[in-house]
C-alpha cells in the first residue's frame, strides 16, 4: 500500500516552478529523480525537494500538470502543505506572467508588494 499522496496543481511550466522554488529559498533538484517515501517506497518526479528526515517532496508531470507527490505523514517544511502550495503558486504565477509578457514585448515598469501579500505589476510595451 502506497503512502504517497498526489496533489493536483495548476502548474504546467517547469522553469517557472523552478524559479518559484528558488525565490522561496527552497533547494530543489532537477529530475527525473526518485522521491523517497515510507519504507523505501519511491516515485519518480521531474523535480525533487529533499527533506532532512530522509523523505522527499516531488513534482511529477501527470500529462496535464505538475502534481505534488509526497508522503504527507513525513512533511517537514516551514509551512503546512496548503500554505506551501499557496506560496509556490503565487511565485509560479509571477514568473509565468513575466515570461509570457516578455515574449510579447512587455517589460515591468512598476512592481509593488502589498500588505496582504499580493503583488501589483505594471507592464509597458514600446511599439515602433
Amino acid at each position: 500500500m502506497s503512502h504517497f499522496s498526489q496533489i493536483k496543481t495548476q502548474i504546467r511550466n517547469l522553469s517557472s516552478l523552478q524559479a518559484a522554488l528558488t525565490d522561496l529559498g527552497i533547494d530543489w533538484k532537477s529530475g527525473p529523480q526518485e522521491v523517497r517515501g515510507y519504507r523505501g517506497q519511491t516515485q519518480t518526479a521531474e523535480l525533487t525537494i529533499e527533506q532532512d528526515n530522509g523523505y522527499d517532496i516531488g513534482f511529477r508531470w501527470n500529462g496535464t500538470e505538475y502534481e505534488l507527490v509526497a508522503d504527507l505523514q513525513f512533511w517537514r517544511q516551514n509551512w503546512s502543505v496548503d500554505r506551501f502550495l499557496s506560496h509556490v503558486t503565487q511565485r509560479y504565477a509571477y514568473h509565468t506572467v513575466l515570461s509570457e509578457t516578455a515574449q510579447r514585448g512587455f517589460q515591468i515598469s512598476e512592481e509593488q508588494k502589498n500588505a496582504d501579500g499580493s503583488i501589483r505589476l505594471v507592464l509597458q510595451r514600446w511599439s515602433a
